[in-house]
């Protein structure tokens, strides 16, 4: 299949997707809602950064495994076609194209612009974060359709630095928390002795697995990796593992550096609450900074995923007007088409998360829904099959790599869903509705346009 894509990234993009998109935003948005379902308990929040982190690394063994063989043109949407067949990945990258990427890209672009409010004093629902919220998703958007091979180094950027606030706050939040004795009080006292959810470690994971998410979307510039039978399964096991850890490593440190009540009560605040703790009102607000471009990062690299979705749909001769999204433009070597809908999806999307989650009184009823979490237990079920399929045709692998690795990842995927129902109830039951709402759209328009090609 001549997917008529440049070969311009290397390793170190590949490795920066998979870290940049993971650390970014969701660690600095869900380490509240950790520490508040969990009602302070630093041990039980450890735990739920461990479980949530294990599924990341076992899903991404299994597709980096998948990586070593196939090599064609959107990663995971590849390796639904060749294990699953061709319809079940039509409908694995309509999903992304329609729902995954868009509601993604679109609540990154609001925790971006919330920071950015936090920083400026500004209300985080009000109309100057809502208003910088959609810049920001235009502004990735024009990056990575008209400059792709700045995004890719952007994207290295960003890496890079959304790492210094991390790694200090890890480093010197654990010492000041040592030296005046709040890291041991917070681990060995509960700030509430009443939990927020009937079960609080599956919601505790649940928050996590939207800090972990973005990885997969490393798959999507396949086609555009040199090397990618070798380079993207590097990423994909050194990336994951290599989150988990500083993930870890952040939470003791923000655990060192203020009680965790206080952290608690100061929502959106507490990140900087912490760092002007440790560093001092001016190198809190530098550091807070940071903090921002890391969330920018994280935005840059999922609007790389976001662009490029329906272009995986065309470039098979599926989906509505195939012809027309399939196009690559002959100077940016980017399909510009499926580019300017991707960012149409996340605008979409993003007005469905202000009046879902933000609006004073919710727009949408019973299906209003955290559109950072739902999306992402979906394809953890959509996994499933891929992972069953694996063990069943990939003979020529021994009995750990065809059998006991993607068994591991069906255990994995199955935990994160049924922790989703657990803790979000009929939230769940709702999402489904609009869910399949969306994939029957999707079935109508599988051969809309075809005809005319």
């Amino acid at each position: 299949m001549d997917n008529g894509l440049e070969k311009r990234y290397g390793l170190l993009t590949a490795i920066a997707m998979v870290v940049g998109i993971v650390i970014g935003s969701g660690v600095f948005f869900k380490a509240e809602k950790v520490l508040t379902a969990t009602g302070g308990n630093l041990s039980l929040g450890i735990l739920a950064w461990l479980l949530g982190g294990l599924v990341m690394i076992l899903c991404a063994y299994n597709f980096a495994l998948m990586a070593t063989k196939h090599e064609k043109v959107s990663g995971v949407v590849d390796y639904a076609e060749v294990l699953v067949g061709g319809r079940y990945a039509y409908f694995f990258a309509w999903f992304a194209a329609v729902i995954y990427f868009p509601a993604m890209t679109s609540v990154v672009a609001w925790v971006a612009a919330r920071y950015f409010g936090v920083l400026m004093g500004w209300e985080i629902v009000g109309p100057q974060v809502m208003t910088l919220s959609g810049l920001f998703l235009v502004g990735s958007y024009v990056i990575n359709a008209l400059a792709p091979k700045l995004a890719g180094r952007l994207q290295v950027t960003t890496t890079a630095a959304k790492l210094i606030p991390l790694f200090l706050m890890a480093i010197f939040g654990s010492i000041f928390g040592l030296k005046n004795g709040i890291l041991v009080e917070n681990f060995t006292t509960t700030a509430v002795h009443t939990f927020t959810s009937k079960n609080p470690l599956f919601t505790a994971v649940v928050g996590t697995c939207f800090a972990y998410e973005g990885w997969i979307c490393a798959t999507s510039i396949n086609a555009e990796l040199k090397d990618a039978k070798k380079n993207l399964p590097l990423a994909l096991i050194f990336g994951s593992a290599f989150v988990v850890l500083v993930y870890i490593l952040y939470y003791i440190g923000l655990a060192g550096a203020v009680k965790n009540e206080v952290m608690m009560a100061g929502g959106e605040t507490g990140a900087r609450i912490a760092f002007e703790t440790v560093f001092m009102q001016l190198g809190g607000t530098l550091l807070f900074i940071f903090v921002v471009i890391s969330c920018l990062g994280t935005l840059n690299g999922l609007m790389m995923a976001c662009t490029r979705a329906f272009y995986a749909m065309g470039v098979r001769d599926e989906g509505p007007r195939p012809q027309v999204f399939k196009v690559v433009d002959t100077v940016t070597k980017m399909p510009t088409n499926s580019a300017l809908i991707g960012l149409m999806m996340a605008m979409l999307w993003l007005t469905y998360f202000y009046g879902a989650n933000l609006a004073p009184k919710p727009w949408f009823g019973p299906f209003c829904f955290d559109s950072s979490e739902l999306p992402i237990v979906t394809i953890y079920a959509m996994y499933i099959p891929i992972f069953v399929m694996q063990m069943k045709k990939e003979q020529e692998l021994g009995f750990f790599y065809r059998v006991v690795v993607p068994a591991l990842g069906v255990i994995a995927s199955a935990f994160m869903v049924l922790a989703a129902i657990v803790s979000l109830r009929k939230a769940v039951l709702y999402y489904l509705i609009l869910f399949a709402v969306l994939m029957g759209i999707g079935l109508l328009l599988k051969n809309y346009g075809h005809e005319e090609e």
